[in-house]
């Protein structure tokens, strides 16, 4: 197959959905499928997606309507005789699923990680008469969209995310990089610093570890905007010890491996690609109860799932789970069990293939 991804994400923004495209055009790439992804020129995803060997075109797509850009596309599409076209954000879809369509591309998909389609006319006009359907990484997605009523049950398919698993992950040095934590409990949070991840109610958590006299140590690994109001808030509550904010991580495997817990505070997400990096360590984990979560953990199994915005039931979880080495235990292995039985990255590819085969196969109605 000829395949183009296109994500028009800010040129340094790096999140979920562009790990899964990369991913995914890596993996397509690998099973001799001829893949290019396109996006804004000089940007951290096409950074990352060269440094994995995948083929890219710069194509900087700023609105939702671009003649220049549309003709561009258009051009690239035919002289590669690209097949399947994958479109990332709601502008992709209007623009590059425009010039797809003038260039009679057998198939053209959206790719929702979170849920990008409000109900609103130009969703419903620009996914039913731009795409020939929509690829999300959740079944609590698809279920939202059904219920616009705009959308046939095939017209959605969920393909979950995939990680691979590594057991010889190296031990992090904590003594030498983070020697403030010393013998103390480790909760680690990770993620953009934005509204979205919540790490105020991971903040207002501590404050109430604090008030018990815990001996834990909150650390948030990420960077973005918010960070300034995030420290502010620790030291409005006078967590300085207690919540640590440590920058980004390119390889967070290490710090996974050296938390007690993983804590996901979001307020919404698709799958969260972390928790399943730490299920992939045999971390227990306590997330919030957001779309895909229930369908990567078993709450009571693999860790607990609470109410988003109540620091109080994430505090309580947490002292069950810091105050019981073996549940601990239990529970990450639970975890990892089942990344590896449901969540890998050759069944993500697996099933990524056979769908697009399947719809170019399919006969037009």
């Amino acid at each position: 197959m000829n395949i183009l991804f296109t994500n028009s994400i800010g040129k340094q923004k790096w999140g979920g959905g562009e790990k899964w495209m990369v991913k995914a055009a890596k993996g397509l790439s690998q099973r001799n499928h001829n893949v290019f992804l396109g996006c804004k020129k000089n940007s951290v995803l096409m950074k990352k997606a060269k440094q994995e060997g995948i083929k890219t075109i710069p194509f900087n797509i700023h609105s939702d309507f671009s003649p220049i850009n549309i003709h561009k596309i258009k051009k690239f599409l035919l002289e590669n005789k690209i097949e399947v076209l994958i479109c990332n954000l709601n502008k992709d879809v209007r623009v590059a699923g425009l010039a797809g369509r003038l260039a009679k591309i057998p198939l053209i998909l959206a790719r929702h990680g979170i849920q990008l389609c409000g109900k609103k006319w130009k969703h419903k006009l620009s996914l039913l008469k731009l795409t020939d359907g929509i690829i999300t990484n959740s079944q609590t997605i698809k279920n939202a969209y059904k219920n616009y009523g705009w959308f046939k049950d095939d017209f959605i398919k969920v393909i979950y995310n995939g990680i691979k698993t590594n057991k010889n992950i190296p031990n992090y040095p904590i003594k030498e990089k983070l020697p403030f934590i010393k013998n103390r409990k480790i909760i680690l949070g990770a993620g953009r610093l934005s509204e979205q991840k919540g790490f105020i109610y991971l903040i207002k958590t501590a404050k109430i570890a604090k008030e018990h006299n815990n001996d834990w140590i909150f650390l948030i690994a990420g960077k973005g905007r918010l960070k300034n109001y995030l420290l502010q808030e620790i030291k409005k509550y006078e967590l300085e010890n207690y919540v640590k904010i440590i920058g980004f991580y390119e390889n967070i495997f290490p710090l996974l491996k050296a938390a007690d817990v993983f804590g996901l505070s979001s307020l919404f997400e698709g799958m969260p690609n972390v928790v399943m990096e730490a299920m992939s360590v045999a971390k227990p984990v306590i997330a919030t109860d957001v779309n895909g979560v229930h369908e990567l953990m078993i709450d009571g199994e693999t860790g607990f799932i609470v109410p988003p915005k109540n620091p109080q039931a994430f505090y309580n979880k947490l002292s069950l789970l810091l105050s019981n080495k073996n549940l601990c235990e239990k529970m990450g292995k639970a975890g990892r069990k089942r990344i590896e039985t449901k969540f890998t990255y050759e069944k993500m590819i697996d099933n990524l293939e056979s769908f697009l085969i399947e719809r170019l196969e399919k006969e037009p109605e």
